[in-house]
């Protein structure tokens, strides 16, 4: 198993523990995801980190019990889709990030769209500088769709398809 942190930084020599920027919601007894930890992503999921740090995005792929009618509509012959405002597709083309790949060990599965933590300092094992990123998607069988506004997809959680918003506090017109 591989297991990635995506950064816009390319000199990080060991990643620390520390806490989320923005504190999240947790169910009972899961809280101490908000606290120190370090954070990666296995291989299967990268695409969710395959943008410019500050990007809104919405990403969905067909959860076990997703009815094959809703995930053909949703998806097409694509694994997975990933929405992002027009505004942001110049950044997507342009802009470097970088990927640090980590070693399995000390990490801890959440069992949440290929999310690990790790509760101690973690020394990544390689680092490679990603460009282009628009062009980084259909190779993973993931649809990059570019829309005006991400607002009409709110829709989309009442789906059967796994749906993930990052950064949606920087979407146009998102509450």
């Amino acid at each position: 198993m591989r297991l990635f942190h995506f950064s816009d930084d390319s000199g990080i020599a060991a990643f620390e523990p520390r806490p989320v920027r923005v504190p999240s919601a947790r169910a009972p007894g899961r809280e101490w995801l908000n606290g120190p930890l370090v954070w990666a992503i296995d291989a299967h999921h990268d695409f969710l980190y395959l943008f410019p740090r500050d990007c809104p995005r919405i990403l969905l792929w067909a959860a076990a019990d997703t009815p094959e009618a809703e995930r053909r509509h949703w998806l097409g012959d694509w694994r997975a889709v990933a929405y992002v405002e027009r505004r942001w597709l110049e950044r997507l083309e342009a802009e470097t990030i970088h990927r640090y790949e980590m070693p399995a060990e000390g990490f801890e599965d959440l069992g949440d769209a290929g999310m690990w933590v790790a509760r101690k300092r973690v020394v990544p094992i390689e680092h490679a500088a990603m460009s282009q990123l628009d062009r980084e998607f259909a190779p993973r069988k993931v649809d990059l769709r570019v829309v005006d506004t991400l607002t009409p997809l709110k829709g989309l959680w009442g789906t059967s398809l796994h749906v993930s918003g990052i950064r949606l506090r920087n979407a146009n017109d998102w509450e």
